[in-house]
């Protein structure tokens, strides 16, 4: 009788490790985010061709891969901008505006409609920079090209 007490303790106490050792933190099920962060730093000297402005911004673009739609924040120190935009090209050429910024003022904000694939993708290849324009500098105050994080 005493083997049996000790073997059902035994087996009480090996049953327990067990159950808290399958007690894991497991994080295999939990969503991903499905937003991807993309990034730049305004200035003069991105412009093509590559201006004397001393003006300075930075923008960040959270695009969100579920809902296809951007939000992006951008800052500047453009006392008075007369135009904003994203455009598409690469870092050293000149492209089309792609999104007309509504407002000018510092800080902007703007949420993109429903991307396209192709829009997506060149989001994804460094094609859109962000393009803040002036009188002095009518081309393009300060620029910077979106660069994921």
């Amino acid at each position: 009788m005493k083997i049996m007490k000790q073997i059902f303790k035994f087996v009480a106490i090996l049953a327990i490790i067990i159950g808290v050792a399958s007690c894991s933190d497991d994080d295999d099920n939990t969503t991903p985010d499905p937003n991807v962060v993309y990034e730049t730093t305004l200035s003069g000297a991105n412009e093509v061709p590559a201006n004397s402005s001393e003006a300075k911004g930075t923008a960040t673009l959270t695009f969100n891969k579920d809902t296809k739609i951007f939000t992006l924040n951008v800052t500047h120190d453009i006392a008075t901008p007369t135009m904003g935009h994203v455009h598409k090209a690469a870092a050293g050429e000149n492209g089309s505006v792609i999104f007309p910024f509504t407002s000018l003022a510092s800080p902007i904000s703007f949420t993109s409609p429903v991307l396209t694939e192709d829009q997506i993708a060149d989001l994804n290849n460094g094609l859109y920079y962000v393009n803040i324009h002036t009188e002095l500098f009518p081309g393009g105050e300060i620029r910077g090209n979106l660069v994921k994080k």
